[in-house]
């Protein structure tokens, strides 16, 4: 069946470094677009940053611009964001999205805290 598990949340300190994964199975991982989402409490869920299937283009929100960069491995069928000089108001569950045409899965998110 598909799956998405996402990994590497945990609680870092303003300024510092944090590197997400995403690992996907039961589906063609390099045929779909992967997105990564986050939901801040009392918010609604925000789009971060997107992918195409062959890693070629990405793009972000502007609020994570030059911080959190999108990659993937399709041979591992992964994808990962990045995250530098993380702030407090990207506290969220982060959440892994793989979208095509009529196929959208997520997975179950990872929480990801920033505070001193």
């Amino acid at each position: 069946q598909v799956q998405l598990v996402e990994s590497g949340g945990t609680l870092v300190q303003p300024g510092g470094s944090l590197r997400l994964s995403c690992v996907a199975s039961g589906f063609t991982f390099s045929n779909y677009a992967m997105r990564w989402y986050r939901q801040a409490p009392g918010k609604e869920r925000e789009l971060v940053a997107t992918i195409t299937p062959s890693g070629g283009t990405s793009n972000y929100v502007a609020s994570v611009k030059g911080r959190f960069t999108i990659s993937r491995d399709n041979a591992k069928s992964t994808v990962y964001l990045q995250m530098h000089s993380l702030k407090p108001e990207d506290t969220a569950v982060y959440y892994c999205n793989a979208v095509r045409i009529r196929d959208n899965f997520w997975g179950q998110g990872t929480q990801v805290t920033v505070s001193s």
